[in-house]
């Protein structure tokens, strides 16, 4: 499998919305994803790890307990 570009533009626009950036960073069969938080984020607005793995896990290609998520406040 590989990246959906267009699926992943749009969830990055989603993010921008709230003030957040989405960093992904894929090597094989894994990935490494960041949400780095804006001055404005909206810290209610992000979905609980595991969904966006599961939400990340079609538009980026691999499993979703392969996917390392770093939220804004960890």
């Amino acid at each position: 499998m590989s990246i959906d570009q267009a699926q992943l533009d749009q969830l990055k626009q989603t993010l921008q919305a709230d003030d957040y950036r989405l960093d992904v960073d894929v090597q094989g069969d894994a990935a490494n994803v960041q949400i780095v938080a804006g001055p404005d984020a909206c810290e209610e607005c992000l979905v609980p790890k595991p969904l966006m793995q599961s939400m990340l896990a079609p538009v980026l290609g691999v499993q979703p307990e392969s996917i390392r998520l770093t939220y804004p406040t960890d």
